[in-house]
């Protein structure tokens, strides 16, 4: 980057505390007009971290006050022409600060905290998205960023549009007294495979859609190991799109240690879609639940 950075302008003491009482609990905000009181009525210019966090902020129309956004912010496609601030947990102050926004909304991943501390204290009004895996999250989020950047009415429009599509995917899950097994691999990196135990967004993914996580008795990734797996017994394989293409292709895939010895690697039962439609916890969460059910048959 050519040229200092020009920093905003040092806040007032009373918006530095303002902005430290809020921007941890912004998620469970219930007051309208929370982030507003006490500042301006311009329309924030927003720097979104996450690809849920910017799905949410395009259904809620407030595409056009997106300054920049992260590198995993990739749908809908207009996300992908935003000016981008580099890969969610490794931003740096600078990159951020230099397209001057108001208002950094970020996933919980965001980070490094040192990034996230240099710009609260420059100024920049944050708001946290909830880090759970869940529809009730998703909500949360929604009704937080909608108050967060002056758009309350279409937070519950968008809010009452995926409570009404949860609820009929809800009535129409049929879950077999002896659930599937599904085994999440990530793969994004050649050479370095791993799958998804408890506190994952798969693993919340894999539950949500009436099925069991094959991996059990351990939280978040860990390497690929043939003789874990073929205990596990999976009855189906989930992955990325990005994974397979990663390795080369299903078959290579289906090449990593033990996968091919298990009923799913036997059978060729191999579901791959795109890492942000999975994992993203946006609003397609709805539909990524509906899609991996309906291979599973859990749902009518």
């Amino acid at each position: 980057m050519n040229g200092p950075i020009e920093l905003p302008q040092q806040p007032s003491r009373r918006r530095l505390l303002q902005c430290a009482a809020i921007a941890p609990l912004l998620v469970f905000a219930s007051r309208p007009g929370a982030l507003a009181a006490g500042g301006s009525r311009a329309a924030p210019r927003i720097v979104s971290i996450g690809g849920g966090v910017t799905e949410i902020l395009f259904r809620l129309g407030a595409e056009a006050q997106l300054v920049g956004t992260d590198t995993t912010s990739l749908y809908p496609p207009a996300a992908q022409a935003t000016p981008k601030v580099g890969y969610a947990r490794t931003l740096s102050a600078e990159g951020v600060l230099a397209l001057r926004p108001s208002l950094l909304i970020a996933s919980a991943a965001a980070g490094p905290p040192v990034v996230i501390e240099q710009l609260r204290q420059a100024g920049v009004a944050m708001v946290r998205a909830d880090p759970a895996h869940s529809i009730e999250a998703l909500i949360a989020n929604v009704r937080t960023i909608a108050l967060a950047i002056g758009r309350p009415e279409a937070g519950e429009r968008l809010v009452s549009e995926l409570e009404d599509e949860w609820r009929r995917l809800q009535a129409a899950m049929r879950v077999p007294a002896t659930p599937p097994l599904v085994l999440f691999v990530l793969s994004h990196v050649a050479g370095n495979v791993q799958v998804a135990g408890q506190d994952t967004a798969a693993d919340a993914l894999i539950r949500l859609a009436g099925a069991h996580n094959a991996m059990q008795g351990f939280r978040g990734f860990r390497p690929l190991a043939a003789e874990a797996v073929i205990s596990a017994a999976p009855d189906l394989l989930l992955t990325t799109r990005q994974g397979i293409e990663a390795l080369g292709s299903e078959r290579q895939l289906l090449a990593q240690p033990g996968l091919a010895l298990t009923p799913a690697g036997r059978a060729g039962r191999v579901l791959a879609r795109d890492a942000l439609f999975l994992l993203g916890g946006g609003p397609r969460l709805p539909q990524a639940v509906a899609e991996l059910a309906r291979h599973l048959g859990t749902l009518a």
